[in-house]
């Protein structure tokens, strides 16, 4: 994580100096993208990975609630502060700050002092066979799997959804940029809030039944074409509060079940397979959104992509998870989550 760090800062760090020196040019910014892209990566694979390292597995749901209450605090607030650099100084200046940041965060997690037990010394350490036994932990569970499965369903049909959401508002509604943005610092306001209370959420509903509801998140995306009839900056505040708090909860509870059932020297796998899964469907649902909004309209785009993304609970309704009351409290609860 502290190298991710680090090779963003420096490839972010080119930008400013690139614009002093007056040598900026596109090439640069697609190499720069790049990077930190790869970098980002590792360093979301590991980020999930470490958690259980730091701390015991009883306490995983309310690390996790920690941490994306911090990163939804952070979101608007480097949002806003982003958009005040580039009216003072120029956006290439202004990623100055960034490169500080990633500066800052790599000093944080140097600061760590719990040792981290070292991973089991391999001689014939093999990429491939490492990528099917992380594909082996996934597909082989049957809480995995149908997270993985949920997620990814979830990730498409709202990305379909996305591409016409902001055509819709833009050409449709006529809402000016500022008045979008809007809408997103709500969204932003319900991530708050569903990181603040997704533990106490879990434990009043149950785990399963919490990541069963919550995995509905979408439903708020389906009352976004109301605003073609009432106040659009309303409506569509409404919407992105509704899946701001629900995606968080969602988020934060199954990736505490992932970590928990996963053992120590699976979760870097798992977590790759996972991200691989699920963030595939990304640019796929992007593709489809755009042939969808072509050929059909936006709004009819955004009620397919809205009710496929709603209609992903039942990957997780009709498995295991729905029985499971709380984090369990052991390594492997999952019997196929282990390897041999």
């Amino acid at each position: 994580m502290v190298l991710a760090n680090v090779g963003r800062m420096f490839a972010l760090g080119s930008i400013p100096l690139a614009s002093v020196l007056h040598t900026l040019s596109i090439n640069q910014l697609f190499i720069v993208a790049a990077i930190t892209g790869v970098c980002t990566v590792f360093f979301d694979v590991c980020y999930q990975s470490y958690l259980p390292v730091l701390i015991h597995r009883d306490d995983l749901l309310e690390g996790n609630s920690k941490l994306q209450l911090s990163a939804s605090a952070a979101q608007p607030l480097g949002q806003s502060i982003g958009g005040f650099l580039v009216d003072l100084v120029t956006a290439a200046r202004a990623i100055s700050v960034d490169v500080a940041g990633f500066l800052v965060s790599a000093v944080a997690l140097l600061s760590i002092r719990k040792p981290e037990p070292k991973p089991d010394p391999v001689i014939d350490r093999n990429f491939f066979r490492e990528m099917k036994e992380g594909a082996k932990v996934v597909l082989g569970s049957r809480i995995l799997s149908s997270i993985a499965s949920c997620t990814a369903t979830s990730n498409l049909g709202s990305q379909i959804a996305y591409v016409a959401l902001v055509i819709f508002a833009i050409q449709t509604l006529q809402m000016s940029g500022s008045a979008l943005g809007i809408t997103y610092a709500v969204g932003s306001i319900g991530s708050l809030l569903g990181a603040w209370i997704a533990a106490p959420v879990s434990k009043r509903l149950g785990l399963g039944l919490t990541i069963v509801l919550s995995s509905a998140a979408s439903i708020g995306l389906l009352i976004s074409p109301l605003a073609l009839y009432s106040p659009p900056i309303l409506i569509l505040s409404i919407s992105q509060f509704i899946v701001g708090a629900l995606v968080v909860i969602f988020n934060i509870n199954q990736v505490s079940l992932r970590q928990a059932i996963t053992s120590d020297d699976l979760q870097g796998r798992m977590n790759a397979t996972m991200r691989t899964i699920v963030w595939g469907t990304i640019p796929v649902g992007s593709v489809l959104g755009g042939f969808l909004v072509a050929s059909r309209g936006v709004v009819p785009t955004i009620i397919v992509g809205s009710v496929l993304s709603t209609l992903a609970f039942v990957w997780v309704l009709i498995s295991p998870v729905l029985e499971l009351k709380e984090i369990p409290k052991q390594q492997g609860y999952d019997a196929e989550v282990r390897l041999g």
